[in-house]
C-alpha cells in the first residue's frame, strides 16, 4: 500500500455513505474488529511458519484469508451475500468459540474480542470495498507493519473526540514521560489495571526495548506486561495494538479489576511496575465497595484503584499513576485514609501537577502525575507545577501535548531545587509532618496561581462542581465534628 498516510481517510470516505454507521464511535469500533482479523492473520501465518503443527481456533471458512481476501477473480464475496456471510456466519462462530481456562491466550482473545463486537455496516458493497482498503495492508512486509504502527495510533487518536470513548485514550506524551522517568529493567513485570487502548504498554515496552540484548532477553520483554480492561471496545483495540508491536501472546485480560477483593492478593499478584490512568469522574455500584476495607471503600473510581495499586505493588516497586485534583484535596474519610496508608507505608516522592487541558477534548479536569515506590514510609514530597510551553495558551486535538513539553521537568528531575514565580510555588518540597499534620492530607500543592477562563460542557461542568461540593460537605462534616468533641458532644 503506498499511501498510508491516505488510509484513514479513505476508510471515512467509504463510510459515510453507509446509513448504518451514525459517527466516529461506531465508525473506528468498524474499523477495529477488521483491522484485528487482518493483523491476526498476519500473525497466524507467521506462527504456521514456525510451528508446523499450529491449529488456528478460528475455522478456515472464517479466517481472513479465505473470505475477506480478493483475488480479482470475480469471486469475492461482495453485496448481500458478504452481509449474511459477516452477520450469520462469521460473527456468530466466533462470538461462540469454545474457550476454556487451558485455551493460549494468542488462541482465547479471538472470542473475547468478538464477544460483544459489533457489525454496523448495512451495505454489502461499501462493506466490501472496506475490507479491500484494509486487505491492501502487508504485515509481513517489516517497514509498512511498523509505519502502520503510527496509522493506528492516529485511529486511537481520533477516540478523543469520539464522544465518550475518549475516556480510553491517554496521550502518548504522557505515557511515553511516565515509562521514561519510571526506567524500565529486564526481568521487571508492568501492569495497568485499567488499559484502554494499551498506551502504558506500548510506552512501557518501547523503553524495555532499548535494553533487550538476548534470546532471555527477547523472552523476558515479552512476558513483562498484565493488563486488565473492563470494556469490549478498547480491549479490542489494545489486543491488536499489542499484536502489531510483535507482542504473540498479549497478557492482556478482558475484566474488572474493581470486582476482586483487595484482601485475597497474594505475593503472585503483585508486580514490580505499576503504570496508570484510572478511570475517574465516576462512580461503582455499591457492591463493589465490599471489595475494599471500610476504611478505603470510596465511592470514587479514581480512589478504588489506588487501594488496588498499593496492595499489588511489590516490595521495592515502584509506581506513577495519573490522578484528578479531587484526590488530591479531598477531605472526605475514604480520601484521607487511602492517602494516609499511601504516605504511611509507601514513599510518594514526587507529585506533578498537569497544565489543564493535558486530555483536551475529552476533559478539562486538571490532573496530575503521583511518583511513588514501595521502599519505605515517604518522608518528604516533592511537588513540582508543570506550565503550558510558551506559545500555548491550551492543548487540543491540533495542537497536543508532545513529550518535549515535559523537558522542563526532566531538567529538574535530577536536579531538584525548590522554585517560586511571581510569589507563588512552582517546585517545592514538603515533609511528611507538614503534609499531615498541618495539611491535614492536603497534598493540593504548587497549584496552578492563575485560573484560565473556561468554556466546559454542561455534564462536565456539573460532575466538576459535584467533586468540589462533595469535597466542600466533607471538610464542613470535619470541621464540625472537631468543634463538637472539643465541647465534649453537647451540640445535638
Amino acid at each position: 500500500m503506498s499511501n498510508l498516510t491516505g488510509f484513514v481517510k479513505r476508510l471515512r470516505d467509504i463510510m459515510r455513505n453507509d446509513a448504518g454507521i451514525n459517527g466516529d464511535a461506531q465508525r473506528i469500533e468498524q474499523i477495529a474488529w477488521m483491522l484485528f482479523l487482518k493483523v491476526y492473520d498476519a500473525k497466524e501465518q507467521e506462527w504456521e511458519f514456525s510451528d508446523d503443527n499450529y491449529q488456528s481456533i478460528i475455522p478456515e471458512e472464517c479466517r481472513w484469508q479465505n473470505w475477506a481476501q480478493d483475488d480479482k477473480s470475480g469471486t469475492a464475496l461482495t453485496g448481500d451475500k458478504l452481509l449474511n456471510f459477516v452477520n450469520n456466519t462469521l460473527f456468530p462462530t466466533l462470538k461462540n468459540l469454545q474457550v476454556d481456562a487451558s485455551t493460549p491466550i494468542n488462541k482465547a482473545i479471538v472470542q473475547t474480542i468478538f464477544a460483544d463486537a459489533n457489525n454496523y455496516m448495512k451495505d454489502g458493497i461499501l462493506l466490501r470495498q472496506v475490507i479491500n482498503v484494509i486487505d491492501e495492508l502487508d504485515f509481513n512486509d517489516y517497514e509498512e507493519s511498523h509505519a502502520f504502527g503510527d496509522i493506528y495510533e492516529s485511529i486511537l487518536k481520533e477516540l478523543q473526540s469520539a464522544g465518550s470513548a475518549g475516556e480510553f485514550y491517554t496521550p502518548r506524551a504522557v505515557t511515553d514521560f511516565m515509562a521514561q522517568v519510571i526506567k524500565p529493567q529486564i526481568g521487571e513485570t508492568m501492569a495497568d489495571f485499567a488499559c484502554g487502548t494499551g498506551g502504558f504498554i506500548v510506552s512501557w515496552l518501547k523503553e524495555l526495548q532499548k535494553l533487550v540484548r538476548t534470546t532471555e532477553d527477547e523472552e523476558a520483554y515479552s512476558n513483562s506486561i498484565y493488563g486488565i480492561e473492563k470494556k469490549q471496545f478498547p480491549y479490542m483495540l489494545c489486543i491488536t495494538n499489542l499484536l502489531l508491536h510483535g507482542l504473540d501472546v498479549p497478557r492482556v485480560f478482558h475484566s474488572n479489576t474493581l470486582l476482586h477483593d483487595v484482601l485475597d492478593y497474594t505475593e503472585e499478584d503483585k508486580v514490580d511496575v505499576i503504570l496508570m490512568n484510572p478511570p475517574y469522574g465516576g462512580s461503582e455500584k455499591a457492591d463493589v465497595k465490599n471489595h475494599f476495607p471500610t476504611d478505603l471503600a470510596s465511592s470514587e473510581t479514581a480512589d478504588l484503584f489506588m487501594s488496588v495499586i498499593m496492595y499489588r505493588l511489590k516490595k521495592n516497586g515502584r509506581a506513577a499513576v495519573i490522578l484528578p485534583d479531587g484526590f488530591l484535596f479531598g477531605t472526605d474519610n475514604a480520601k484521607i485514609n487511602i492517602k494516609r496508608k499511601l504516605l504511611r507505608e509507601f514513599n510518594l516522592h514526587t507529585v506533578i501537577r498537569l497544565p489543564g487541558s493535558v486530555f483536551s477534548p475529552y476533559t478539562s479536569i486538571t490532573t496530575n502525575i503521583l511518583f511513588f515506590d514501595n521502599t519505605h514510609p515517604t518522608e518528604k514530597t516533592w511537588f513540582y507545577r508543570l506550565d503550558m510551553p510558551e506559545g500555548y495558551k491550551h492543548f487540543s486535538k491540533t495542537k497536543p501535548m508532545k513529550l518535549e513539553h515535559f523537558q522542563p521537568v526532566l531538567d529538574w528531575w535530577e536536579n531538584r531545587q525548590e522554585i517560586a514565580e511571581d510569589g507563588f510555588d512552582k517546585a517545592k518540597k514538603f515533609s511528611v509532618q507538614q503534609l499531615t499534620e498541618e495539611l491535614g492530607y492536603n497534598l493540593d500543592q504548587c497549584g496552578f496561581p492563575h485560573e484560565e477562563e473556561e468554556i466546559l460542557e454542561p455534564m462536565e461542568l456539573i460532575r466538576r462542581y459535584e467533586e468540589q461540593r462533595a469535597s466542600l460537605n466533607a471538610e464542613i462534616d470535619q470541621v464540625l465534628e472537631e468543634i463538637t468533641s472539643l465541647l465534649g458532644g453537647a451540640i445535638e
